[in-house]
C-alpha cells in the first residue's frame, strides 16, 4: 500500500466517488475543500490517498491553519463538522492516521485534530459538540406530526404572519443577515467572497433560502449543503426583527418541506455546542443529539485545546465585539475569521 499526496487534475473525480460511494463520507470530505482551502483562504493542504493495486483504498483531507492568536493546528477538516480518515478497513485508517500524525510531527504544529463521528481507540477525545440528524418523509403533514406540539404552534404562528420564504443566489441579502447575527452572538464573520466561492465550487449542492417578511423585507437566510440524501443547512442570521416574526422556525420549516420535495430524507440540523441557545432550539424540534467525538494528537507539552466561546478566556473578547457597529465588525472580523477552523 502506498500512502501519496492528492493531485487535483489526476485525482478530483476518484477522490469524490470514494467519498460518495462510503458509509462514513460527508459533505465535508469532498475535495472541493481542498480548493476553497488553499486557493481562498491561502491553508496549505495536506489530502492524502492510500491505494494499492492501482486502487483507492482510503483517504485523509487535512489542512494546515496557522495563526497568532490561537496557535498553529493541522485539521481534518477546517471549516467543517466532520472530517478523518475514510477507508476500507482498520488497517488503511490506521495507516492514514499514523500519516497524520507524522505530518503533524514534521510541520511541528501544536497539534493534529480529527473531527470523527465515532471514536478511534488511543486518541485524547473532546465532546463538546454534539450534532442533530433525522429522516424526513415525502409527505410534509408526516414531518409536522413528528415536530413537538409547542414548535408545531410556533411554525404555524408564523405562517400566519404573511412571511414567504425564496431560493436564490444573492449572497449580498444573506451576508446582511449573517454578519449581523454573528456580531450579536459576539463571532468574527467570515468573508464574503467565500460564500460566492461555495457557489461556485459546489454548484447546485449549495442551496441559499431566505424569509421576508409581508412587506418583502428579508429578515433570516440560510445556507444550506446537500450530500446525497441529505440537507445541511450550515451557515445562517437573521435580523433583529426575525425572533418576534418566529422567522427561523419557518424558515427551517420551509427548508425541510423543500428538501423533501427535491427527493431528500435525511435532516442534517448541524452541530451544536452542549448547553448553548442552537443546542436547545434544535431539541424544541424532537431532534435528539449524537455525540460528536473530536480527537487529537498533541506534541509534547500541548494541552487539549478549547477555542469555543465557552472559554473564560474568550470571554471578555465576545463581550467587546459584541459592542462594536456592525459596519466594523463585518470589515474586520475577516482578517479575524481566516485565523479559526470553526
Amino acid at each position: 500500500m502506498q500512502i501519496r499526496a492528492f493531485e487535483r487534475n489526476r485525482d478530483r473525480a476518484a477522490w469524490d466517488a470514494y467519498v460518495e460511494a462510503h458509509p462514513g463520507g460527508s459533505f465535508f470530505h469532498l475535495s472541493g475543500w481542498e480548493t476553497i482551502l488553499a486557493d481562498f483562504f491561502h491553508h496549505r493542504t495536506h489530502y492524502l490517498l492510500a491505494e494499492a493495486g492501482g486502487r483507492l483504498q482510503g483517504l485523509i483531507p487535512l489542512a494546515e491553519v496557522r495563526s497568532r492568536l490561537f496557535g498553529n493546528r493541522l485539521v481534518s477538516v477546517p471549516l467543517g463538522v466532520y472530517g478523518g480518515a475514510l477507508a476500507d478497513d482498520e488497517a488503511v485508517e490506521t495507516a492514514l492516521r499514523d500519516a497524520a500524525i507524522e505530518l503533524a510531527e514534521q510541520r511541528r504544529v501544536d497539534h493534529l485534530e480529527l473531527r470523527h463521528l465515532q471514536p478511534r481507540p488511543g486518541l485524547p477525545t473532546v465532546d463538546r459538540y454534539v450534532r442533530f440528524r433525522r429522516a424526513i418523509h415525502a409527505d410534509a403533514d408526516a414531518n409536522m406530526a413528528e415536530i413537538p406540539r409547542k414548535q408545531r404552534a410556533m411554525i404555524r404562528k408564523a405562517m400566519r404572519k404573511g412571511l414567504q420564504a425564496g431560493f436564490g443566489r444573492d449572497t449580498g441579502v444573506f451576508y446582511r443577515l449573517y454578519a449581523e447575527s454573528l456580531r450579536n452572538l459576539g463571532t468574527p464573520v467570515l468573508p464574503r467572497a467565500y460564500f460566492e466561492q461555495l457557489h461556485a465550487v459546489f454548484g447546485a449542492a449549495c442551496e441559499q433560502l431566505t424569509v421576508r417578511d409581508a412587506g418583502g423585507r428579508p429578515v433570516a437566510s440560510v445556507l444550506s449543503f446537500y450530500f446525497r440524501d441529505e440537507v445541511l443547512p450550515y451557515y445562517g442570521g437573521g435580523s433583529a426583527a426575525a425572533r418576534a416574526l418566529s422567522a427561523n422556525d419557518f424558515m427551517y420549516w420551509e427548508l425541510m418541506c423543500h428538501a423533501a420535495a427535491r427527493g431528500v430524507r435525511r435532516f442534517d440540523f448541524g452541530r451544536s455546542r452542549v448547553g448553548a441557545g442552537s443546542y436547545h432550539f434544535k431539541r424544541h424540534w424532537g431532534f435528539e443529539p449524537e455525540p460528536l467525538h473530536y480527537q487529537y494528537h498533541l506534541r509534547q507539552g500541548q494541552a487539549l485545546p478549547n477555542a469555543s466561546p465557552d472559554n473564560p478566556r474568550f470571554q471578555l473578547a465576545i463581550r467587546c465585539w459584541q459592542r462594536l457597529p456592525l459596519r466594523l465588525t463585518t470589515w474586520l472580523g475577516p482578517l479575524v475569521a481566516r485565523q479559526l477552523t470553526w
